[in-house]
Parts: C-alpha cells; sequence; structure tokens
C-alpha cells in the first residue's frame, strides 16, 4: 500500500501537482515511518511549496533514518539555501558530495554558498524597508496589495506554551512542558531554525520548529530539560534586538544592543516592556507560589482529580470519563473492571433528587 502511494506521489510529482504529492507521501510515511526516502521526497515537495521550514525538518529526519541518503542532504542543503543559512546548507551538500561525487547539483550548490556566504561578510545592517515617497503612484501600491494571498493553512492548537525574553547577547525561549522525560525530547539549531520534537508514547507527537528573528550560533546554543519547563537557550550572531521570536517579511533596521551599558547582572529585558526586570526573581517567586498555593471547596476538589488523571493508566482514565459522563457528573470511578460492562447509574448527593431533561 505504501509502494502504491510513493508511486502515485512521483506521478504527481512529474505533473507538478505538489500538494498531492506531498500529501499522498504524507500518507506513505503513516504507513512506513521509518523508510528514509519518503521523508527526503516529501522535502522535495515542501520545497516546491515553499515550505522551508518543514522540508529541512523532513530532511534531517531522512538523515537521522539513512545518514548515507545523498538526497536527504541535497534536500537539507537547498532548503537551507533558500532560508538564507548558508553556512548550514554547505555543511550538508558537502557530506551530501563525498557520498554522491558523481553528482554535479552538489557542486554547483556549493559553489552559490560560498559566493552568498562572501557576500553575506560584507553585510552590515539590513537596510530599512522602502516607505512610500511622494513620487511614488498610490495605485501602484494599491495594486500590489490586492493581488491574492496564498489561502492561509489552518494551524492547530499547540500542545504546550511557550515564552522568550532575550539578553544582548542571548534568547532565552521557554517551552512550558510538564515532567517530560529527557529522552523524548529533540533540539535541533540551524543558523536562523531552532526545532523542538516531543515524542511520547501512546500520545501526538508535539513540534515547535520556527525561524528566527535573526541568526544563531548553532554550536553555542543550548537546552535544558526541567520538571516543569524546556529552557533553550539561544546565542545571537549579532547583538541586535529582536522585535520578535519569529522571522518577519517585514524589515527594519535592527537596534544594535551597547553591552557596556548592560548592568553587572546582565538581566534579560522582557521584548514587549521598557523596564527592566530580574526574570529568574520573578521565575523563583512564581514557584513558590505554585508551592505554597492552598485550595478548598470545588478548586481542591478540581485539582485532585486531575493529579490521579494526570498520573493515571489508560484504563483508570477511561473508568473516570466513563463513570462521569453517565453518571451526569455524579459519580468518578477508577476501576474499569466494575464500569466497563455496565452503564453507570447516577448517584446524587443526601437529601438531592436526580432529574432527566427531555428536550
Amino acid at each position: 500500500m505504501a509502494s502504491d502511494l510513493e508511486a502515485k506521489a512521483k506521478e504527481a510529482f512529474v505533473e507538478d501537482h505538489f500538494e498531492l504529492a506531498v500529501d499522498l507521501l504524507s500518507q506513505a510515511i503513516n504507513l512506513e515511518p521509518n523508510k528514509a526516502e519518503l521523508y527526503a521526497d516529501r522535502a522535495q515537495g515542501n520545497i516546491k511549496l515553499n515550505n522551508l521550514t518543514e522540508a529541512v525538518a523532513d530532511a534531517n529526519k531522512a538523515i537521522e533514518l539513512n545518514p548515507s541518503l545523498a538526497k536527504a542532504y541535497l534536500r537539507k542543503g537547498t532548503a537551507c539555501l533558500k532560508l538564507e543559512e548558508y553556512q548550514t546548507a554547505k555543511a550538508a551538500l558537502e557530506t551530501g558530495a563525498s557520498l554522491s561525487p558523481d553528482d554535479l547539483r552538489f557542486v554547483n550548490l556549493i559553489k552559490e554558498c560560498d559566493k552568498l556566504i562572501a557576500e553575506e561578510s560584507y553585510t552590515t545592517i539590513p537596510i530599512q524597508e522602502k516607505t512610500i515617497a511622494q513620487d511614488d503612484n498610490p495605485k501602484d501600491v494599491q495594486q500590489q496589495d490586492d493581488l491574492p494571498e496564498k489561502p492561509p493553512v489552518a494551524v492547530n492548537k499547540p500542545k504546550y506554551r511557550h515564552e522568550f525574553y532575550q539578553k544582548p547577547d542571548q534568547v532565552v525561549v521557554t517551552i512550558f512542558a510538564k515532567k517530560i522525560p529527557k529522552e523524548s525530547i529533540t533540539v535541533e539549531f540551524g543558523e536562523q531554525i531552532v526545532c523542538v520534537s516531543i515524542n511520547i508514547p501512546g500520545e501526538d507527537a508535539y513540534v515547535f520548529q520556527t525561524r528566527l528573528f535573526g541568526k544563531i550560533v548553532p554550536s553555542n546554543c543550548r537546552y535544558e530539560v526541567l520538571t516543569t519547563k524546556i529552557e533553550i537557550r539561544l546565542e545571537k550572531a549579532e547583538p541586535i534586538h529582536w522585535s520578535s521570536l519569529e522571522f518577519t517579511k517585514n524589515v527594519v533596521v535592527p537596534q544594535r544592543v551597547n553591552a557596556s551599558s548592560v548592568t553587572a547582572s546582565n538581566r534579560p529585558s522582557y521584548p514587549s516592556s521598557k523596564q527592566t526586570r530580574d526574570w529568574d526573581k520573578i521565575e523563583a517567586e512564581v514557584k513558590k507560589e505554585e508551592k505554597d498555593e492552598k485550595l478548598d471547596g470545588d478548586a481542591a476538589l478540581n485539582k485532585f482529580f486531575r493529579e490521579i488523571y494526570q498520573d493515571a493508566d489508560e484504563d483508570t482514565r477511561r473508568a473516570m470519563k466513563k463513570s462521569f459522563v453517565e453518571s451526569n457528573g455524579t459519580v468518578l470511578s477508577t476501576n474499569w473492571k466494575e464500569v466497563g460492562s455496565k452503564k453507570v447509574e447516577g448517584s446524587p448527593p443526601d437529601g438531592m433528587e436526580l432529574k432527566k431533561w427531555e428536550y
């Protein structure tokens, strides 16, 4: 079945139906999740669709599954080149060239990387985006604005919340994920990309992947897994202020940070605030408040039930859901053997009567 989908995807590539090709390859990957060629081919489809960060992720997965697959390095190099990550692209292409020395595509792309790296070394600060001058024709601007845009892609609500703050030379990204085993977490750094994957057996995979506002130094980036969060420290390639975490096409002149003006404590500043705050102190206070928090009544009961459900096995969770729904919220059982084979009847508190509403 997977081979049939792969064959149909190749036909879609020939006919330039790249969205269909990506969809067919995704279905094939669901059937054969450990076949490197499928990821490498889907990376090519994503490159054609300009889904470049997705293409890099697919290429990385293909390389992980088969480090000797030359075309996976070609896909990664091509996508990183388009993302202006020239050093990362060159490294991938050089590895691919060593695996396939007769493929001239590697040679040509490496030459292009060298040229762009040389040009980039002469570039200091990006030029501010051109504004509308008096001589410009407003009608021309309006016509450009009226061009059809690519329809938005539906994005599911992320499983974990994330935030970031920055120092003059560093950006700290925090993903609030509790009690995640370290072996379930993978973090990859590119010149301007960070990709975080959380794979827990029995749960949907979580992926946080973005093209960053500015370039970083991958070799100096690191991450730490704590009980309540994942903390990722990105070293900036240049001491500029990031107005956001993600890359934006609205190019502005970055504000350079004067390192000598920073206090000895080197406290980070939150990007949306003009005030300097000690975020380490605030974090410690929040943790203390969470630890000392005392609830009563329904709040304490709900917290107790959440803790039971969070640490429970699958049968216990099924029992809790079934008993609570079927009893209209009056019974909560953790024994699946007891409630799994019969309907759970409601059990109202003493002095109260359970009524069924008719619609």
